[in-house]
């Protein structure tokens, strides 16, 4: 990736990405380093998610998915797990105002149900008070696994082909595309992920076939405006040919 820039360029303004995806990762190695707890770099992580949001807003960046909390994320220790899930109450209760005045949208993938209650209520009370926004779209991605995703889609499409609604021969990759849990986003155009891993982890795997994806070695807590707009003048500068020349 790019260096650190302070100011976006002209040329990276005018060739925004309409939607991004990020996968925050190095949250627990960032704590470790610092001979802190986990949950420490969880909440360090929580303020890049608040400036990152922020600055995608005012950029006009029309839709934001951020990969918070994995399906495969509930094999961790059940007292991460169990903080985790408090510090996401705490961030919906504390951060749905500023979402508001900032004319942000909530969105929520992923298997909802195996959420506990409690936050399950708080996210739709915020996605409620959220839901006539017209500004950025955040697409929180909740135990979410694109594998899941698909799997479910296939059976809903399946159901709809035994019960005469759908001819086989009539599948198409907009129908697909309707059955996932993205039916309403557009695909991301690019990808972030932090900490230097070089793989997506299950993450909007039918949705990223075109995207750009840029892997930064930056710990998520340590991702800010600046690294953000060194991701986006690397997205300016690529040119995108989706199979073509």
């Amino acid at each position: 990736m790019s260096s650190v820039v302070n100011n976006l360029s002209a040329d990276a303004a005018a060739n925004l990405p309409r939607h991004v995806a990020v996968i925050m990762d190095g949250n627990g190695r960032w704590a470790k380093a610092r001979h802190l707890p986990r949950i420490e770099g969880h909440r360090r992580g929580a303020d890049s998610a608040r400036e990152i949001i922020r600055t995608a807003g005012e950029l006009g960046i029309k839709y934001l998915t951020l990969y918070a909390f994995s399906a495969e994320n509930w094999n961790r220790p059940k007292d991460e797990v169990d903080a985790l899930m408090k510090y996401l109450v705490y961030y919906l209760k504390s951060e749905t105002k500023e979402l508001n005045k900032n004319n942000v949208r909530l969105e929520v993938i992923g298997q909802i149900h195996r959420l506990p209650d409690n936050v399950q209520e708080h996210l739709q009370k915020s996605m409620a008070a959220l839901s006539k926004n017209n500004g950025l779209t955040l697409i929180m991605a909740l135990s979410y696994g694109s594998r899941i995703e698909i799997v479910e889609a296939v059976r809903a499409i399946a159901d709809k082909v035994k019960h005469g609604k759908i001819d086989p021969a009539d599948i198409t990759e907009k129908i697909i595309s309707e059955h996932l849990w993205t039916r309403n986003i557009p695909d991301p155009d690019l990808m972030i992920r932090t900490s230097g891993e070089m793989r997506i982890s299950n993450f909007l795997l039918w949705q990223l076939s075109y995207a750009e994806l840029l892997i930064t070695p930056t710990l998520w807590p340590d991702f800010r405006k600046p690294q953000f707009y060194a991701a986006l003048e690397e997205y300016a500068r690529r040119h995108r040919r989706f199979g073509g020349i």
